[in-house]
Formats: C-alpha cells, structure tokens, sequence
C-alpha cells in the first residue's frame, strides 16, 4: 500500500511539474505560446554532451521542417479585417480595437500574394542552423563529404533547403551536393496515407465543436476590441474571430517588419493556456497516439522512418562521412516524432482534458523544427553508437532502449527498436460507411 501511494505520489508530482513548466515556460517567452507558428527557439541552445572516448561523428540523418512562413489560409488575414471593419463603420471599437484594426490591415495587405511562402526569417532559420550543424559535427562534412539533400514539392521547403545547403556548400566547396524536390520521394517525404485521413476526419466531426466551446473563450477580448460587448455577442463571429486574431498574433514573429507588433493583451493569460490548450489538443488528435483513432496515426509515417533506416544502413556499409537532409513540414515531423517515441511523445490516452500534462507541442514543432540522428564510430570496432537531437537539443528514446552512454545509444539497440516499433503497426477497423 505504502509502495502504491508513494507511486500514485511521484506521478501527480511529474504531472504537476509538467503543467506549471509549461506556465512557466509562457510567462517566460509567452510567444513559445503560438506552438506551431512559434520562431525557432535558437537563441539560448543547450552544449551538446562530448562523445564517449575515441567516437567521432561521421553521418546525419535529418527531416526538417521549412521555416517561418505566411499563414496560409488567407481567411485568417481578412475575417478578423472583416470583422472589425463592420464594428468600426457601426461606432462600435474601442480605441485599441481601432489600433488593432489598423494592424491587421497593414499584415493583411503584405500578405497579399505571399500565403503560405518562407518569410525572411524563416530563410535566417535555416542559415543558423546549417553554421551550427558544421560547426558542431565538422567530420561529417569534412572533405569532399556525400550531401544529399531532398524537398517536399512546396515552395517554401524548397527554399528552406536552399538556404541550408547553400551554407554548407560556401563552409566546404569541396562537398559532394546533390539537391531533389520531386513528386517521386513523396511517398515517404509528405505521405497521404487513407486510413490516418478517414480517422482523423471521424474524430473531428465527434469532437471538434466540443473542444472549441471548451477551451476557446473571447470573453475578454472582445471587451478590449469593442465598446458594447452586448452588439459584438449578437453581430461578430466572435470564435472564430479569436481564432484567427491567435494565429496572426503568434505569426508576427515569422517576419521582422512585425516582430514588434504585440497583440497579447487581446488575451489574458488565462485565455493564452487555454489557446495552446486548444492547439495541442487538436494536434494530438490529428498527429499523436490516441485510441480515439486507434494509434494509428504516427504510423502514417512509416515510410519515413523506413528511409531513415535505411539510408543509415547505406551510410554505415559505405564508411564514407556525409548526410541526407529532408526538407517538409509540421504534420510530418510531429507524427514522426511520436512514431520514434522520443522525449515521450509517443505518449497514448484518450483523457484530452488532462494530456497537457503529458504532451507538449511546443517543445517539438515551431518553425525549422528538426530531427537529426546523428552517428559515431571508433577505429577498430565496429559498435555504432547515435544519438538522436530534437530542435538541436539531445533527446530520450523510451526505456525499452536502454544505453550505458546516455545521451548516446548503440545503433543495434535503436535499429532494433524501430523495427520493432514498425512491426507493432495495429489494424484499423473503420466504420462501414468509411471503408468504402
């Protein structure tokens, strides 16, 4: 009994510490808040642990997602311009909803003809973190190292890899590069796959509305916008319009003609927790392990984690020093994140009320996020050790892969788990109506 208690204990104290970090995480930088739409947060990076005596790095193995960008549903820009146009033409904004309205315009019209492309940022993103890349593994890109780097077709992917390649190539002239951005590596690049698409479309018509009457709440900002909350409750979409201000909001920090735009006193903190609540919520049902869609979804990509594999094994036979480096987008990344297990994202509950506690997205997609498995080998023996960075930072595979080098893990033990991990793939039962 004293053992059980002492357990139920230790887990509310790691539950607890997990909700608090993730406050304390937002009133220390409330624009991590934006989740997806967050910069990357590059400017305070941990020192890598030295690798065990005698190893040198010697390959990489990457997805990285595009950086920074415009929004791309372009509904964003105006419904909020909308919105408050028809408050102001009634006499109906406050001062600051006047401000905010100028704002939005400004933003809306430098989106004209740039949805969803790579803003300067974004393209600075990818600069820094090709430097840091060759500063921090210089072996693998010594000499005439093998590069081979592949896009999604998307434009901003492409430019993303443009511009990482770029810095590589000018830090060694010398490197072999190659560079692809075609429909053909789309199977494991950016995979469609049916089933992850017809689960997630069951579970939103189940739980959508439910989760935005719970946790998207405008009662505040809608008395900072506009002089009769009363008028603004009967004419302003007000949801949505909370929507979309968030999202435009958390992108400011995508361009540097607006990165000194702050529209957070729209929210209290209180709305900020429950906004990423939202957020992370949705992306969980969209991208995690859930039984809500029979953990599945990751799976979706499978295909991937086979690539990754598999060039790892090419790469170890051929003893040369090199790198592929993929270029693409969140909704790739995060599932593949959770399908690998690291830093716990495999994390699987059906209790959405509660999986804040445990699963936090902010801390694995903003902007350029990244997965590098990074390889060592020694002269003279032929053990492999990997290890495994997140945004640059080191990361935890689950327990079942167990090292005596933390934060390094034999790549026999890592192989192995991954296979095994695709072979776990379950079988998905659909309604009769979805099957078809």
């Amino acid at each position: 009994m004293k053992k059980l208690l002492f357990l139920l204990i230790s887990v509310l104290a790691i539950v607890l510490a997990a909700s608090a970090g993730t406050r304390d995480d937002f009133k220390a930088n409330i624009k991590a808040s934006a989740n997806n739409l967050q910069a990357y947060p590059d400017s305070n990076l941990p020192q890598l642990t030295p690798a065990p005596s005698g190893y040198k790095p010697f390959y990489i193995d990457h997805y990285g997602r595009h950086g920074s960008r415009w929004l791309i549903d372009p509904k964003q820009y105006a419904q909020p311009v909308e919105q408050l146009a028809k408050a102001d033409s009634a006499g109906k904004l406050t001062p600051r909803g006047r401000e905010v309205l100028a704002v939005l315009r400004s933003v809306k019209a430098a989106s004209h003809k740039r949805l969803g492309e790579l803003s300067d940022v974004g393209a600075e993103q990818h600069q820094r973190i090709a430097r840091r890349m060759y500063r921090n593994f210089p072996e693998v890109f010594a000499g005439q190292a093998v590069v081979d780097a592949r896009s999604t077709v998307v434009i901003r992917c492409i430019l993303s890899m443009l511009n990482e390649v770029d810095v590589l190539k000018s830090l060694n002239p010398a490197i072999k590069l190659t560079t692809d951005a075609s429909e053909h590596d789309m199977y494991y690049m950016n995979y469609s796959d049916r089933t992850a698409s017809q689960l997630r479309r069951i579970l939103q018509r189940a739980r959508r509305d439910s989760i935005v009457s719970h946790y998207v709440h405008p009662a505040h900002m809608l008395r900072v916008l506009f002089n009769d909350t009363a008028w603004a409750s009967r004419n302003i979409d007000a949801r949505t319009l909370m929507t979309n201000l968030w999202d435009v909001n958390g992108n400011m920090q995508s361009h540097h003609q607006f990165e000194k735009v702050d529209l957070y006193d729209l929210f209290s903190f209180d709305d900020v927790m429950s906004m990423w609540n939202y957020n992370n919520i949705s992306w969980y049902c969209w991208s995690g392990f859930t039984p809500l869609t029979q953990n599945y979804v990751p799976y979706m990509e499978s295909n991937l984690l086979r690539d990754f594999l598999g060039k790892a094994d090419t790469a170890i036979a051929s003893g040369r020093n090199g790198a592929h480096l993929r270029f693409g987008h969140e909704s790739v990344l995060l599932p593949l994140v959770c399908l690998m297990g690291l830093n716990g994202m495999n994390y699987s509950t059906a209790d959405l009320d509660h999986l804040t506690d445990r699963w936090q997205t902010y801390k694995v997609f903003p902007m350029a996020s990244n997965v590098q498995w990074v390889f060592y080998r020694k002269p003279g023996s032929d053990d492999i050790l990997v290890k495994i960075l997140l945004n640059e930072r080191e990361a935890r595979l689950p327990a079942q892969v167990a090292t005596d080098c933390a934060p390094y893990y034999h790549w026999r033990d890592v192989r192995r788990y991954m296979l095994d991990v695709l072979a776990a793939k379950p079988h998905v039962t659909l309604p009769a109506a979805e099957a078809k």
